[in-house]
């Protein structure tokens, strides 16, 4: 948030009064009549006019100039009026009077270069967000066998803007499907969050085998980050009903399989994209009904009070249930009221659901699996 009450961006003058603005009046309102009471209270001498010109820089704080200019003149006319009561005008009340115009005028100016600086932020978070969903396209609701369904959580409240990717692409080698994680935030994560996707996105209809996929990532990112940046991300295949997972330093994905939930964990730990990582694959034989959960760290490391989200104890109640996209959505509620609506990290979900093999089934087991099948 750029301040504690939210303010839509309106041409200056124009529209109603937003709600910061409406705060700010009120306020600056409260004031006037504040300091009013005290003057009536205190006798016929003008000793508190100079308190009037603090009523136009509270109004800058939140509203827009043409409403401090007008604040601003209600305060002189004030001042003015206490200052007059006898029908003169002393040199310290003549003073107020004017500190009260002049702070006007500068409350003014510093409420315009305000709105242009909210503006211009909001423009540039605006057009962050939208690269971001440039970047990161809807998923689902099918992609080949799979019902797929992709979710983003940002911890920021100001927009949608992280290094979180997801994708799911229906290849002649299956479904696949990569999650990652940028090390970072901002600008500079989604412009790495885009170089991986764009990479992947060409090399998953390319490469016959997931490691190879993985050595064209790591180079991508290697060539686009300094020495101490790096991409974790998990890689997943399906295809002819069996399930094949490539993990580089990511949380390993959850199977969820009649009320049980599977930690698929890599047969050994591999580091993230940009470090050369030399991964092992995990292979598993999938059965109708089964859904996979693939999720960033950010939902690892949510926590309330020292206490981490229970993901792998809750997973099956909360994903079990309805289409995938119902399961998201109850994860997502749950976790939002465990963390008290604070998130220390952005969070990517992705929820896949096989279905069994389809009676136009036609992709190949894969070349591991021919010759497990065969001895």
């Amino acid at each position: 948030m750029l301040f504690g009450v939210p303010m839509p961006i309106l041409p200056a003058g124009r529209g109603p009064l937003s709600t910061g603005s409406r705060a700010g009046l009120g306020a600056a309102l409260v004031l006037l009549a504040v300091v009013a009471a005290v003057e009536l209270a205190d006798g016929r001498q003008a000793s508190h006019v100079g308190l009037l010109a603090a009523v136009p820089f509270l109004t800058a704080v939140f509203a827009f100039w043409r409403t401090v200019l007008g604040v601003g003149a209600l305060a002189t006319v004030v001042g003015i009026v206490f200052a007059w009561v006898d029908g003169r005008m002393t040199m310290s009340e003549l003073v107020n009077v004017l500190g009260i115009v002049l702070a006007t005028g500068i409350a003014a100016a510093v409420a315009t270069i305000r709105q242009r600086q909210a503006s211009r932020i909001a423009e540039l978070l605006k057009l962050a967000a939208v690269a971001q969903q440039a970047v990161l396209r809807p998923l689902g609701p099918q992609v080949g066998s799979l019902a797929v369904a992709g979710r983003y959580i940002s911890a920021t409240a100001a927009a949608d803007i992280g290094g979180d990717l997801y994708e799911a692409l229906d290849t002649p080698y299956g479904v696949r499907i990569i999650i990652g994680d940028v090390r970072g935030k901002g600008l500079d994560a989604v412009r790495l969050a885009s170089i991986v996707l764009g990479s992947y996105r060409h090399v998953a209809y390319e490469r016959a085998d997931l490691r190879a996929i993985v050595a064209d990532l790591d180079r991508a990112v290697a060539r686009s980050v300094g020495d101490e940046d790096f991409v974790t991300a998990a890689l997943v295949e399906e295809r002819g009903g069996t399930l094949t997972i490539v993990n580089c330093g990511h949380p390993a994905p959850l199977l969820l399989r009649q009320g049980e939930v599977i930690a698929l964990d890599p047969p050994s730990p591999a580091p993230p994209l940009g470090f050369m990582p030399v991964a092992q694959l995990r292979v598993e034989r999938l059965e109708p009904g089964d859904r996979l959960l693939l999720f960033t760290d950010g939902l690892g490391e949510a926590r309330r009070e020292g206490e981490f989200f229970p993901t792998a104890d809750r997973a099956w109640r909360l994903l079990g249930h309805g289409t995938v996209g119902d399961g998201l959505a109850s994860l997502e509620t749950a976790l939002v009221d465990w963390v008290h609506g604070r998130l220390d990290d952005d969070i990517a979900l992705v929820l896949l659901e096989y279905a069994g093999p389809g009676d136009d089934a036609s992709v190949p087991m894969p070349s591991w699996e021919v010759g497990a099948a065969g001895s």
